[in-house]
């Protein structure tokens, strides 16, 4: 890539490539999801009722992509497991964040410094994630792009699209909050760099592995940082987006002139019915109005009469 050569990070590259993600950044990245487990709904409840089914799911949230992986693969989706090393790693982090006593570990690694370059380490071993999958998938479908995207997609964002079956094991069911009917931004930048290097491995994108790593890595750090300095949760692609949404998936409907009219008579007829209630409300208050004085004349009438009776009364008695 020129413009990598220009800036002289050729190097830089080629040594991000050879990073290795053992031990550091895999424990940064089983703290910031086992975190991300607590902070759900109900999670820490449930690490009071139940630590076993607190620890399965603890699990998912740090091996999900390679469950879900192995799983697509038609591999076995306890493979991941098989690594005693990191499990034992996920499970002391997992006991301490939960239980650690007076919760120091939790809030040591909630501050915000600490809490920002444990994230962006947990991005780097994305870029690894879903480039491990993409090679995994193009060693047995030579030219099948869709199952590399797929399994690196899997791979890289294995934890949010297997989340209902995590949320199961919790005892919380919630079919809305499905990833693919509404995908939060870690799941479409995964998806985005599935592609990328799926292009890549089949020689359709003309750049170089490490150079892609690179300029991957960098990006998603780097936007993780804003949103999390600034708070905002919105996806930097959401203009594209919704451009692309108007664009491609709000095709005329030949029922959009009925179903136009329809809602219209039924305006029209809702307002007529009202107006005529309306109508009928007052004309029911004018005709109580016109009432209402005969009836006070009448009885002013029945007073004066009772009035005159007792003094032609009392005159007699006098008389």
């Amino acid at each position: 890539m020129d413009l990598i050569g220009v800036l002289h990070l050729d190097e830089l590259s080629h040594g991000l490539a050879n990073l290795s993600m053992f031990p550091y950044f895999e424990m940064a990245h089983y703290i910031v999801s086992v975190m991300a487990l607590r902070e759900q709904p109900g999670a820490l409840e449930v690490s009071r009722v139940s630590p076993l089914a607190c620890w399965f799911s603890s699990m998912l949230f740090c091996f999900g992509g390679a469950v879900l992986s192995g799983i697509m693969l038609a591999e076995p989706p306890v493979a991941p497991l098989s690594n005693s090393t990191s499990v034992l790693m996920a499970s002391i982090i997992w006991y301490l964040v939960f239980y650690c006593p007076m919760d120091l570990v939790y809030c040591c690694a909630a501050l915000l410094p600490l809490r920002l370059v444990l994230s962006g380490m947990k991005e780097v071993t994305r870029t690894w994630k879903v480039l491990g999958g993409v090679t995994q998938a193009h060693s047995k479908y030579k030219d099948g792009l869709l199952v590399m995207i797929a399994i690196g997609w899997a791979r890289g964002a294995g934890g949010g699209l297997i989340s209902n079956f995590e949320q199961l094991v919790r005892g919380v069911w919630k079919p809305e909050t499905n990833e693919l009917l509404k995908m939060s931004y870690p799941t479409k930048i995964t998806l985005i760099g599935a592609v990328l290097f799926a292009l890549q491995q089949t020689h359709y994108l003309p750049l170089q592995k490490h150079h892609l790593m690179l300029v991957y890595t960098v990006f998603l750090v780097v936007n993780k940082s804003r949103m999390m300095l600034t708070g905002s949760s919105a996806s930097p692609f959401a203009t594209i987006e919704s451009a692309l949404y108007k664009t491609l998936f709000t095709g005329y409907s030949p029922y959009a002139a009925l179903t136009g009219e329809v809602k219209k008579a039924c305006i029209d007829n809702g307002a007529t019915n009202g107006t005529a209630s309306a109508t009928k409300e007052s004309g029911e208050k004018r005709s109580t109005g016109q009432q209402s004085p005969a009836k006070g004349q009448s009885s002013s009438l029945e007073a004066k009469e009772e009035s005159e009776n007792a003094a032609t009364t009392s005159c007699k008695k006098t008389n």
